[in-house]
């Protein structure tokens, strides 16, 4: 049974950005309607908390992180900011001077780590607590507690409306890579002259997806799915993957020799596309949420051999080149075993809720399963 649309993991992926505008825009409704049903005092800084933490992060991971952070940093900057008003100093410049210590402080703690935005918060609540010393310590509370209110109604309304999960935009991004170098890999394979797709486009956006997947890894962290090393050996067998394409992409024959070697060894071009369809199975299966069972085949060298190793030009000299051709293959193939075995040891990957949504139709029109292959496959 196939769940309701809007609780589609890739409903919410496909449309990402419609879905975000609509969290930040009812978010900031909420938000509105709160601060004037209350009559809250300077309740523009709740709106602006809103916008903030909300930004450009449409994924809960990166919002709990971000809110997190902001939360952090408006508690300890309001209560420093109370320490430094509350007690009655006669000396007007100390509250400017605790004030540039403190930040100072905060902005050498947290320089250069993942906590700076926490550090920016820290700054920003202390002055608005603070300022030159001239605040009413009122004005200050309410600012604080209007930064805090507009922080949780960002929070919640990514977390309970139509949520979008780091880690499912992970799923999707890696099967899309999967998807591409399964392309990639097989249109070198092809007997045609001319490629049929524009492979400088294709590499483009595989390493661009590369870098999506490295800005993820604290949010799928923050979601407690996928730890920080697991992603960071799934993106660099990623990228290892690709290199290896490339230089596939680029090989060129100094000598037809060297080029009718590798067209005379039999078989080689069939275990090519078999790696090629195993690629677009392991997309299928890390895409509709399935326990990755798919078995990559080693490229059988050893059959190739005598051809590779004795291939002489025209002038008796040795070709180096097909043996090289060869292991790049054997290459690209380990490489993608590791990844599948990878994949299949993170238990918490496959997704029921996922395989239930993906239905059939949308199956055959994005990768088509493999024989025997069911998108309700036990986990």
């Amino acid at each position: 049974m196939n769940l309701p649309t809007l609780r589609d993991p890739f409903f919410t992926y496909r449309y990402r950005r419609r879905l975000h505008v609509l969290r930040v825009l009812l978010a900031l409704l909420i938000t509105f309607v709160i601060t004037r049903f209350f009559a809250l005092p300077h309740s523009g800084w709740a709106l602006v908390s809103t916008v903030m933490v909300m930004g450009n992060l449409p994924h809960i991971g990166g919002v709990l992180d971000k809110g997190r952070q902001r939360l952090l940093g408006t508690v300890l900057g309001a209560g420093s900011g109370l320490l430094l008003i509350l007690p009655p100093l006669e000396q007007p410049l100390l509250i400017p001077a605790g004030s540039l210590i403190a930040i100072g402080l905060a902005t050498w703690l947290t320089f250069g780590s993942r906590y700076g935005y926490s550090g920016l918060m820290f700054a920003i609540s202390l002055l608005l607590v603070a300022g030159d010393g001239s605040h009413a310590l009122d004005v200050g509370l309410w600012r604080a507690f209007n930064v805090l209110l507009g922080t949780l109604v960002g929070i919640t309304i990514t977390v309970l409306i139509l949520p979008q999960k780091a880690t499912d935009m992970l799923r999707f991004i890696l099967a899309e890579n999967l998807d591409r170098m399964a392309r990639l890999f097989h249109a070198h394979t092809t007997a045609t002259a001319a490629l049929d797709i524009d492979t400088h486009a294709l590499l483009k956006a595989t390493s661009s997806a590369l870098v999506k997947q490295r800005g993820l890894v604290d949010a799928i962290h923050r979601e407690r799915r996928l730890s920080r090393d697991e992603q960071d050996g799934i993106i660099s067998l990623q990228r290892r993957m690709l290199s290896t394409i490339e230089l596939l992409l680029e090989s060129h024959w100094n000598t037809r020799a060297g080029h009718d070697r590798i067209e005379a060894m039999d078989g080689l071009r069939d275990e090519q596309h078999r790696l090629s369809r195993e690629l677009g199975t392991l997309a299928y299966q890390v895409r509709t949420g399935q326990a990755i069972t798919v078995e990559i085949n080693p490229f059988d060298l050893q059959r190739h051999a005598p051809l590779a190793v004795t291939a002489t030009s025209a002038e008796g000299r040795a070709l180096l080149s097909p043996s090289g051709y060869l292991w790049l293959n054997r290459e690209l193939a380990r490489l993608t075993e590791v990844l599948a075995t990878r994949l299949g040891d993170l238990t918490r990957l496959p997704s029921r809720r996922l395989r239930r949504a993906s239905s059939r139709k949308w199956a055959r029109r994005h990768t088509t399963p493999p024989p025997g292959e069911t998108q309700d496959a036990p986990r």
